[in-house]
């Protein structure tokens, strides 16, 4: 090609990078720097997610949307807390004893920061009832009205004896009576009779004994049948009394909760409750003398002390609860279950709330990724947003895998907004897969991962620099180390007019260049250090890359950077291994000769090619139909390989240098080996823009490097891929000192024609192509491989057409003497 055409497609060293000098700054260091609270360049996520958080209609739920490393969870967990400062403080909840049914705790809602001072009062309560009980049933009047009660009960138990011990004496038997036992003896001159004295009466004397005796145990039994009616009696007597008695006790111990919580309609029916269940159970439980003061404040507490769920300091504002493993316990919380003799049993004092508890009335943030993969978890999040609603429940107990008694709290309004930050691919999956997940989610927050260069974002990078350098305790940055890493966040966003909203990856090399220079002893981050944290990287991940260009100069892999060759030409691709990214050169081949199988693309034939480099295989194909096949058919059998491929290839950014690969094979061209291509084309010959493409040329420059550049070498890329360039400083000097060079394209002739070193020929106003150029000689190609196969088939044709020949009676009579002699052997 002639050099007046190359050097028109050959980039200046200038187009090649974005470079940022000190110059652009205004500063020495960034402690000269304000603090950048914000977020850089992500306007519209900002404005989505103060939509989002001020939205008070339900559904309007958050799906923060990004890659992880933009900033998306560090700043929406800052502004939710700014945000939650604002916000009213929601209310405290407790769960109490539910004395009618203890299986179905209730729940009371408190002010905000009342709910532990509850706590306390009814702590005081019960260190009262201890002190009051049981000694109010030791006071005098108490014991004399209980003994009026005994004595009443003794009196008419008495009368009922003395009647029928009247009755025995008069008939010579005497009645002798113990704690439990009355008992009828005959007697005889006033002494009661022993057995032996018994059986020496006389036979009749005896008779009237026994008659005597039965005739008095029925009128005992005929006084004594209304003893259970006198019990009953007595002990409703001594019940009402100890009722009156406690009930005098609680007074001036429950009025002043009373009057503290009036205004509770929730607390004063829990007081009226628990004044209630206490006259059933303090004689009970504080009248037993087996159980310590200890023991019986326990029991006391495990019966009548709230269980807060939900609490809150009074002037906190509304909470932002992050829940970093979001089970099914630690988001809807859990119901805990004791031991006793190998039975387990709860209380409502085992609910322990979860990070809805927390955020109820707030915030509540979750990833994704580890939401989803947690059994019942989403399913029950949903059905609690819609029905805003808190039931606190054990999921295995649906399933029916939980065999122990279990609760049923009352449920607990909820008023929050749940914020999820996940990635887009989830985002996408939920929208196709679950219908419910747009309406209860319908604010999306997309983080970009780019930001545009405008004309603050420098100014706003370098502030954003101070901010995190200050919160981590590393040393200030100077003018010189800030636009290196510029660069350098310019390079991860590949364009010239972007820096990358990857901030985590740029304050990884912040902290190791900050560590190269403690070890320097030096007080400001240089430029210097920037650069010795970035080799040090390249270092660290470079083994597999350096080992693959060991293997290129050892000739294992066969490259080619000079000579020229038909049929072969260096693509380019990109490999990731770990968190390292590089440039490798593959030799891309082709072979081509007459027939009708087509182009076979041999990655995609043994299932190494993925969809979208088997898409560019046949794009390429239709692009060889129309450019060529005008006149003659495309009927030709060609295969297409990336040699020394032994993994899954994808992509079609190789579609460029196929078709050139192709087009040298089918015109007999050779094609300089001195460059590398790489390129996605359309069926209309237009080359378009690839990833990758700083990688790439580095990738081939290194070899070229090693093997030693001779001026010729450089790669072809793209003219749409210009403004993502943003190369390496030993590429920039190689091509500065005129050792290597860079080539954008628009036009796949334009790139062949590089390739070949000459014009690859425009057809005129009838299609036809200049006499010898290479689109001329693909035409003639073309021709000879019709006129072979026009030939093969007039051979056919013949063949078929033709009358068979008679034998002659000389060569029959031989044949029929060669079969006898077969048949005679």
């Amino acid at each position: 090609m002639p050099q007046s055409v190359a050097a028109g497609l050959r980039l200046a060293p200038d187009e090649l990078t974005r470079p940022f000098s000190p110059e652009q700054f205004a500063f020495r260091t960034t402690d000269d720097l304000e603090p950048f609270l914000g977020i850089l360049g992500q306007e519209r996520a900002v404005a989505a997610l103060q939509f989002g958080v001020a939205m008070p209609r339900p559904g309007y739920n958050v799906f923060v949307m990004g890659e992880p490393g933009t900033g998306r969870f560090s700043f929406v967990h800052r502004y939710l807390k700014a945000e939650g400062k604002r916000l009213p403080t929601p209310a405290d909840w407790v769960y109490v004893n539910n004395f009618d049914e203890s299986r179905e705790p209730r729940a009371i809602e408190l002010p905000p920061g009342s709910a532990a001072e509850f706590g306390t009062d009814i702590d005081q309560l019960i260190d009262n009832l201890l002190s009051t009980f049981p000694s109010v049933f030791e006071n005098p009047a108490y014991q004399q009205k209980k003994s009026a009660i005994d004595r009443a009960f003794n009196q008419r138990y008495d009368k009922a004896l003395d009647t029928v011990e009247r009755l025995a004496l008069e008939k010579e038997v005497a009645l002798y009576r113990d704690s439990s036992n009355i008992a009828f003896t005959p007697m005889k001159d006033g002494k009661a009779l022993d057995e032996a004295e018994f059986a020496q009466l006389p036979e009749v004397e005896r008779e009237r004994f026994h008659v005597d005796i039965a005739g008095l145990e029925e009128q005992l039994n005929e006084e004594l049948a209304s003893l259970p009616q006198w019990k009953r009696e007595s002990s409703n007597q001594l019940r009402q009394l100890n009722e009156e008695t406690i009930t005098l006790a609680l007074q001036p111990l429950l009025a002043p909760l009373v009057e503290k919580y009036n205004n509770n309609s929730g607390v004063c029916a829990y007081l009226q409750a628990l004044q209630l269940n206490l006259l059933k159970t303090v004689v009970d439980q504080l009248v037993d003398e087996n159980r310590s003061d200890p023991q019986r404040k326990q029991v006391l507490q495990e019966q009548y002390a709230p269980n807060q769920v939900i609490g809150h300091h009074a002037t906190s504002g509304a909470p932002v609860v992050f829940e970093s493993h979001p089970t099914y316990d630690n988001l809807f919380g859990r119901i805990e279950y004791a031991s006793d003799q190998g039975a387990l049993y709860t209380s409502y004092r085992q609910l322990r709330p979860g990070a809805l508890h927390r955020a109820n009335g707030g915030f509540l943030v979750l990833e994704a990724e580890k939401l989803l993969s947690e059994p019942f978890v989403w399913d029950a999040l949903k059905r609690a947003l819609h029905s805003r609603q808190l039931k606190m429940e054990s999921p295995l107990a649906e399933l029916g895998r939980l065999a122990a008694m279990t609760l049923n709290p009352q449920v607990i309004p909820l008023h929050i907004k749940v914020i999820i930050i996940g990635s887009r691919q989830i985002y996408y999956t939920l929208q196709d897969l679950d219908p419910d997940f747009q309406e209860m989610f319908r604010v999306l927050v997309d983080f970009d991962e780019d930001i545009p260069l405008g004309e603050d974002s420098l100014e706003q990078f370098a502030q954003l620099l101070k901010t995190r350098t200050s919160e981590e305790g590393l040393a200030p940055l100077s003018s010189a180390a800030v636009a290196r890493l510029a660069t350098y966040s310019a390079r991860l966003a590949e364009h010239q007019g972007r820096l990358s909203a990857r901030i985590s990856d740029l304050f990884q090399l912040v902290s190791e260049a900050d560590f190269i220079r403690q070890l320097a002893n030096e007080k400001v981050t240089e430029l210097g250090h920037i650069e010795r944290a970035l080799k040090a990287k390249e270092t660290r991940t470079g083994r597999v890359s350096a080992r693959i260009l060991d293997d290129m100069l050892a000739g294992i892999v066969l490259i080619d950077t000079e000579g020229a060759a038909v049929g072969k030409c260096n693509g380019l691709t990109v490999l990731e291994v770990g968190d390292s990214v590089f440039g490798v050169p593959a030799r891309i081949s082709a072979t081509v000769y007459p027939g009708g199988s087509g182009i076979v693309d041999i990655e995609r034939e043994v299932s190494l090619g993925q969809p979208i480099h088997s898409k560019g295989v046949m794009i390429l194909t239709g692009y060889l139909g129309s450019r060529y096949a005008q006149q003659y058919p495309l009927e030709i059998s060609a295969s297409i390989a990336l040699e020394q491929s032994y993994g899954y290839v994808d992509g079609d950014s190789a579609s460029l240098g196929e078709v050139c690969t192709l087009i040298s094979a089918l015109s007999r061209t050779p094609l300089r080996q001195c460059f590398a291509i790489t390129g996605s084309i359309n069926q209309f010959g237009e080359v378009q823009a690839v990833g990758g493409v700083n990688e790439k040329i580095e990738g081939f420059f290194r070899l070229c490097e090693a093997r030693g550049l001779t001026g010729e070498q450089g790669v072809i890329i793209p003219r749409s891929n210009v403004t993502t360039l943003m190369l390496d400083e030993r590429v920039l000097q190689a091509v500065r000192s005129g050792l290597f060079h860079v080539y954008a394209v628009r036009y796949v002739d334009e790139a062949l024609g590089l390739l070949v070193g000459q014009p690859a020929g425009q057809p005129d106003e009838k299609g036809n192509f200049p006499a010898g150029s290479v689109n001329a000689r693909v035409v003639e190609r073309l021709k000879e491989i019709q006129a072979l196969d026009m030939e093969e088939e007039d051979k056919e044709k013949a063949t078929k057409e033709a009358p068979a020949k008679p034998r002659s009676t000389k060569a029959a009579a031989e044949k029929k003497e060669r079969v006898r002699k077969k048949e005679t052997d």
